[in-house]
């Protein structure tokens, strides 16, 4: 499902320029480039949360605190190349690969406290990270048909 949600994403942003990339809708608006680096820092922050059972620390925080944000620390991500952000994801998805391979079903069921401290297991949480790249992937499609002069 992750290789799927991801073939998908790449799909999505083939050919982008870095003008597309760094398009915004509005001044309140995520750049479709934020977006990726966004999907790249879920996952990172996830790999942390589950594989080390641990936060992130202020130095993660200061590499990926404003692609996890996004909104006004987010519009700050602007002036890379497609290659920029599809060679993070790719970095992030690696590990992530790395690290399932040595987990088991088991594993995928541990519960831990997650969200307004309630239980989940690890399967739950990485169904997460894809649904979320899946949305972003949404909003990335939107973005893309809606800007001025583009090729898609």
């Amino acid at each position: 499902m992750m290789n799927y949600a991801r073939h998908t994403t790449l799909e999505s942003v083939q050919g982008c320029t870095v003008d597309e990339l760094d398009y915004r809708m509005d001044e309140a608006s995520n750049s479709i480039g934020s977006l990726l680096l966004h999907v790249a820092a879920i996952e990172y922050a996830y790999q942390r949360e589950t594989f080390d059972n641990r936060e992130l620390t202020e130095e993660e925080l200061e590499l990926w605190g404003a692609a996890l944000d996004l909104g006004e620390r987010g519009r700050h991500i602007h002036g890379n190349p497609l290659s920029y952000y599809l060679e993070a994801m790719q970095e992030v998805r690696e590990n992530t690969l790395r690290q399932l391979q040595l987990r088991d079903d088991d594993w995928l069921e541990q519960t831990t406290s997650f969200w307004y401290n309630q239980p989940a297991n690890h399967y739950f949480k990485w169904f997460h990270v894809f649904e979320d790249e899946i949305n972003h992937r949404g909003q990335i499609r939107w973005i893309r048909k809606r800007i001025p002069n583009s090729y898609t």
